[in-house]
């Protein structure tokens, strides 16, 4: 995020090379290792993640259309939000109320699904549309957690969803002269 704010050459592939990452581990590391102990629907949410990780490896990191760029507007203030609340996420799990084993921590669906959604609303819709349908997907499912399970920082999932099918599909915005 560092070398996005200082629009750093390859920045935004390294930023992709990372989400594209957190993907990965958290299909096959949490869904397909040890969630689907819990739930049979494990193996697509595995499978969901993995494409999601393949799809941000390829468009961000060998097409490199994925660009992130911080400007000014509410959006980007919005999305810098999401990115420090995602990294934060395992301690907003404590200050809720959650202890060990039921505290979410970096790297499991959740707060790398609101990380990627802060990610793309810093970038152009063209590639976001493509990178942005599973972590939306994953705003709505993740986000019943908030109710299903007590996990107090998940509302900032169906926000965060919202904010990014505003932002792929609203209206284009509007540039004064």
């Amino acid at each position: 995020l560092w070398r996005v704010s200082r629009e750093n050459p390859g920045a935004s592939r390294f930023l992709s090379g990372t989400l594209a990452l957190q993907w990965g581990w958290a299909g096959v590391a949490y869904h397909w290792l040890h969630f689907r102990e819990i739930n049979p629907a494990a193996w697509l949410f595995g499978g969901l993640f993995v494409t999601e990780a393949v799809i941000i490896l390829w468009l961000g990191v060998f097409r490199g259309q994925l660009t992130f760029r911080i400007g000014n507007s509410n959006r980007d203030r919005f999305a810098l939000a999401l990115l420090v609340f995602a990294l934060l996420y395992p301690g907003v799990g404590v200050l809720t109320g959650l202890t060990y084993p039921r505290l979410p921590t970096f790297g499991v669906p959740c707060p790398t699904a609101i990380l990627t959604i802060g990610a793309l609303l810093l970038a152009p819709r063209g590639a976001g549309r493509r990178a942005g349908v599973i972590p939306f997907l994953w705003a709505v499912v993740g986000g019943s957690a908030a109710f299903a399970l007590r996990i107090g920082a998940d509302w900032a999932l169906l926000l965060a969803g919202g904010a990014l099918l505003f932002h792929l599909f609203g209206p284009e915005p509007t540039v004064e002269a």
